[in-house]
């Protein structure tokens, strides 16, 4: 297993939210003993002179060989948090997108590798289940209760 750290540095991140029903498509966040940290929206970091969803695209393209749509706009976060024990901090830019029609008809669990070698999981999870006792956490910190505001506002 790879052992991850935050940079000591800020970092832009682009990350896909794609939605099925009341679900999310995520991957796992995992602690350095493998158990389940939490779960976080698929995408990654903005290259210089990259645009946040030129950025996004293109990681669904390498971590899950799709290309999605992009819905509209982003919402931009910042996450300060702990991993490990040592602080990370994010600039997001989260974009709306959709996955190619039937992409992922029948199938809950996608595994791909991150451009590093590791070995990932992305999984639907039900918005209800996520920062709930028993349920895993949704990082970044927040960003439940924003898709929550956004997913009730649609018609």
């Amino acid at each position: 297993m790879t052992v991850w750290r935050p940079p000591a540095e800020i970092r832009v991140k682009a990350l896909g939210l794609p939605r099925r029903g009341n679900s999310l498509l995520v991957a796992e966040v995992r602690a350095d003993d493998g158990r389940l940290k939490g779960v976080r929206p698929l995408g990654g970091s903005v290259a210089f002179g990259e645009s946040a969803e030129d950025a996004l695209i293109r990681e669904f393209k390498e971590e899950l060989g799709v290309t999605v749509s992009v819905l509209g706009g982003p919402r931009v976060m910042e996450n300060i948090f702990t991993h490990e024990g040592q602080v990370g901090h994010e600039v997001l830019f989260l974009f709306p997108v959709a996955l190619p029609p039937g992409w992922f008809d029948g199938q809950e669990r996608f595994d791909f590798h991150e451009d590093c070698g590791t070995a990932c999981v992305a999984r639907w999870c039900d918005l209800d289940g996520l920062d709930v006792a028993g349920g895993p956490d949704l990082f970044p910190a927040g960003l439940k209760a924003r898709l929550r505001d956004a997913w009730d506002a649609q018609p």
